[in-house]
């Protein structure tokens, strides 16, 4: 039997998340900072099973900016080696998130 409980009822496809669980973190980074300061566009780490629409309504509510446009990459997880133990990081979801306007979100 499926489980329905988590699944969002009005017709769209996917889990729905609340805010605080679609955005993982900030990506702070010297490439992030410049693109924050001249092009008013801010990475973040983002949940895989997020949608761009669920990223534009949780950055909207979390920072209280307007959203213009969202851009999604999934990123492939690495192979690394410790010592003589093969394996791979985790794949994750990346969101480059550009602000309407003079909209800011301060970091720090």
């Amino acid at each position: 039997m499926a489980r329905t409980a988590n699944r969002d009822m009005s017709g769209g496809k996917g889990l729905k998340l609340e805010a605080h669980q679609v955005i993982l973190k900030p990506m702070v980074t010297e490439k992030g900072m410049f693109q924050s300061d001249t092009l008013n566009q801010y990475t973040f780490k983002v949940n895989p099973a997020a949608t761009k629409i669920d990223i534009k309504n949780a950055i909207e509510k979390l920072f209280e900016v307007k959203v213009d446009k969202v851009a999604t990459q999934m990123r492939k997880g690495k192979p690394r080696r410790y010592k003589f133990t093969y394996g791979k990081t985790k794949s994750w979801k990346k969101a480059i998130v550009k602000l309407k306007g003079d909209g800011k979100i301060d970091f720090f």
